[in-house]
């Protein structure tokens, strides 16, 4: 574990605040970078039913729909099953926050945080390739495999700081479940670094007009819902309920 955490702080000190990293153009218009760069972070729950179609046993997260490669409802991406080292260094919105902030983290990508209903976090498009807090890509954490707990401080439900795609022999997990439907894919843990191809990108990035990439042989036959989940800087955002094969919600700005 000592040695986990120092190269996890190796690979993330290259991290610039407030910079957008510029992503490999990928298949279907969407954006993808191995980092290190930005990132923003929230907590979902209900993790067991992901769009990459296998769950994960250790600390695993969606990522925002413009990385993810993939539209609601057509299956995995070429994020799903790849291992990202995470690291919060600021809550945006709680400045005057300066820490203790929690663990860094590996964690798997097994779900999506679609645009809609999520645009504070996970609006990124094509044309405008970062969200709210100018972050190019979003992490929603799983709560129910234990990473946000190690991961957020108390109190403290949407943080900033930096990422970078890592291999997954850094990632404590032991496995993961079975497939949940024909054309389920995680190939990224496996697969070499971005800009290599795991899953591959189905459909198109939202903002892109450029014709899509698809795989059929990855499509997924179940129509995926969307749910959301707040944020407060006072308690921690309650989770969504999942829609069956659904995706993570980003999350709001409080009231």
């Amino acid at each position: 574990m000592i040695l986990q955490a120092t190269i996890i702080a190796i690979v993330l000190g290259a991290g610039v605040r407030g910079t957008a990293l510029q992503g490999r153009a990928a298949p279907g218009g969407y954006i993808q970078s191995p980092g290190p760069g930005n990132a923003s972070f929230t907590m979902y729950s209900g993790c067991q039913q992901p769009a990459c179609g296998i769950a994960a046993d250790g600390y695993s997260a969606a990522i925002s729909q413009l990385a993810f490669g993939s539209d609601p409802g057509l299956g995995p991406g070429d994020a799903c099953g790849r291992c990202f080292a995470l690291t919060g260094t600021e809550d945006p919105y709680s400045p005057a926050y300066t820490g203790p902030f929690g663990q860094s983290i590996v964690v798997k990508v097994t779900d999506m945080c679609p645009v809609a209903g999520n645009a504070v976090f996970c609006g990124q498009t094509a044309t405008d390739p970062v969200n709210t807090f100018n972050m190019p890509v979003h992490f929603d954490i799983c709560e129910d495999t234990g990473g946000s707990e190690v991961f957020f401080p108390n109190g403290h439900g949407a943080l900033l700081g930096t990422f970078m795609e890592v291999s997954c022999s850094l990632w404590t997990g032991t496995g993961e479940g079975s497939a949940l439907w024909e054309g389920a894919c995680i190939s990224g843990q496996s697969a070499p670094l971005w800009p290599s191809t795991g899953c591959g990108n189905q459909g198109t990035a939202p903002g892109a007009t450029v014709p899509p990439a698809t795989t059929p042989s990855n499509t997924a036959t179940t129509t995926i819902g969307t749910t959301t989940t707040g944020v407060s800087t006072t308690t921690s955002p309650s989770g969504p309920t999942q829609t069956q094969f659904g995706q993570c919600g980003g999350g709001f700005p409080p009231n």
